[in-house]
């Protein structure tokens, strides 16, 4: 278990890692979050929930399928834009929106680059 180095230092509610080995493309595709605030009878951090990642292409048996960084951002960019309607709409959360907004976009650019090439779901370049 890796526990990652996050940019956010100070006050964080939760802690982050990596669990497993890496896999395809020299990356950890499960995850846990652990919540602080709720320990064990000894006094560990409780594991909240893990996330699994796709492993492998979409298009390739035995691949493991799971969520993408994509799925996640999406949800993020959801959360964001509520909070925009809200009385806690503020500088900071539309600079993250724009962001986030952003970061998908090249990732769309990406998906549809491989659909061009031939090569979307499948371990080629």
């Amino acid at each position: 278990m890796l526990e990652l180095d996050t940019i956010q230092r100070r006050e964080k509610l939760n802690k982050v890692f990596a669990e497993g080995k890496k896999g395809n493309g020299n990356a950890y595709h499960t995850y846990t979050i652990h919540l602080e605030s709720l320990r064990s009878d000894d006094n560990k951090p409780v594991p909240c929930m893990a996330i699994e990642f796709q492993n492998g292409g979409r298009k390739i048996p035995n691949s493991s399928h799971g969520v993408t960084g994509e799925d996640l951002l999406e949800i993020v960019r959801h959360r964001l834009q509520c909070f925009q309607t809200s009385e806690y709409a503020c500088r900071e959360n539309a600079c993250a929106l724009t962001h986030i907004e952003e970061a998908l976009m090249w990732l769309n650019k990406r998906v549809e680059d491989r659909l061009e090439r031939g090569v979307l779901g499948i371990n080629s370049k």
